[in-house]
């Protein structure tokens, strides 16, 4: 039985999501403060608190439309703001910063476009969910900044750190899985919502 969607704005799910979305912002501001130990934890939480907001809509039954677009919304913010947190403090590549946020800006405002146009909404995967837990172990990782582990040494590009002789923290490598397993989901998400929209657009063809 497919759950009825509300109108509906202060539901308990969606001030988790908003309370998750402070804390997104916060964890930045703390970590461009250079503490970032507390940095870490919050983002860790904020990470971890994803599935609440969804579980309470679902349990008592108060889907909402702005919930649709929240929650997704909050973990691409917390996504973007992290990337962006570390990049300041010169512990990213230029380059996986560009690759994350393109992504999600991508999977957000595509996302939202097609519920609001054609109520279309392409179903998170759990290759997806892997990606994304993965990238937030891996920031959460560069956050805290330690341990420290030796470089490979395979190449002296500064851009890839952990292949090159310079030591870096454990979370670049939960990063680069993320970001393999995030690329092939992305063109996955693509694919179906194109065919989605085709479908979307042939019927509303018929009925015209």
């Amino acid at each position: 039985m497919q759950e009825e969607v509300t109108d509906r704005i202060f539901t308990a799910a969606n001030v988790i999501s908003f309370i998750r979305l402070i804390m997104a912002f916060v964890s930045f501001f703390v970590l461009i403060w250079s503490n970032n130990i507390v940095a870490s934890i919050l983002f860790a939480l904020t990470a971890l608190t994803d599935f609440i907001d969804g579980q309470v809509a679902r349990r008592t039954h108060t889907v909402s439309r702005l919930g649709q677009l929240l929650d997704p919304a909050v973990d691409r913010i917390l996504m973007i703001l992290g990337v962006v947190g570390l990049l300041i403090l010169g512990w990213l590549p230029l380059w996986i910063v560009v690759v994350v946020i393109a992504r999600d800006l991508l999977l957000l405002v595509g996302g939202a476009w097609l519920l609001r146009n054609y109520r279309i909404r392409v179903p998170v995967i759990y290759a997806g969910k892997v990606a994304t837990t993965f990238l937030f172990v891996g920031l959460a990782g560069l956050m805290l900044n330690m341990p420290q582990l030796p470089g490979l040494g395979w190449c002296d590009f500064a851009w890839l750190p952990g292949f090159n002789m310079v030591s870096s923290s454990w979370g670049i490598w939960a990063i680069y899985v993320g970001l393999a397993i995030g690329i092939v989901t992305t063109v996955y998400y693509v694919a179906t919502a194109i065919c989605k929209l085709r479908e979307a657009c042939h019927a509303n063809a018929h009925v015209s």
